[in-house]
């Protein structure tokens, strides 16, 4: 149970961060080296972070990375990128209900139907949330 309630208060937070990132476009990025500067090395990085971590089953490590990808690409004014980093987002959820029946989905469900409130989103990319949605709606 002290597992299940530690993971939501993270999914929890990390949701809370991601929705309350300003929009890029309305206020400048911090100064060099702030951990909250926007730039494609940053999301490149956090996107390498994200899929090392994913690979190696770390779940929550890849989730704060898909995270933080996703908070950078809004950023640099990416949706395409945003709709995909929210669905991977929601993938590690998925992998951590996978393992653990416990793990709240809720999070997970409201970032896939913000990917696909995204426009810009491809035809891959909207497959993909789609299909991670029907497994959540399934539980939900």
């Amino acid at each position: 149970m002290r597992k299940v309630i530690s993971l939501s208060f993270l999914l929890i937070l990390a949701t809370t961060l991601v929705m309350a990132i300003p929009d890029a476009r309305q206020e400048p990025a911090q100064a060099a080296g702030d951990r909250q500067a926007i730039s494609y090395d940053k999301w490149l990085a956090a996107k390498e972070n994200a899929e090392r971590h994913a690979r190696e089953g770390r779940y929550v490590e890849a989730l704060q990375h898909y995270l933080e990808y996703t908070r950078q690409a809004e950023g640099l004014g990416r949706p395409g990128l945003v709709a995909w980093g929210k669905n991977n987002a929601a993938y590690m959820i998925i992998k951590m209900h996978m393992q653990d029946p416990t793990v709240e989905l809720a999070p997970a469900k409201k970032m896939l139907e913000e990917g696909l409130a995204i426009a810009e989103a491809t035809e891959a990319c909207r497959e993909r949330l789609a299909k991670n949605l029907e497994y959540i709606r399934s539980f939900l």
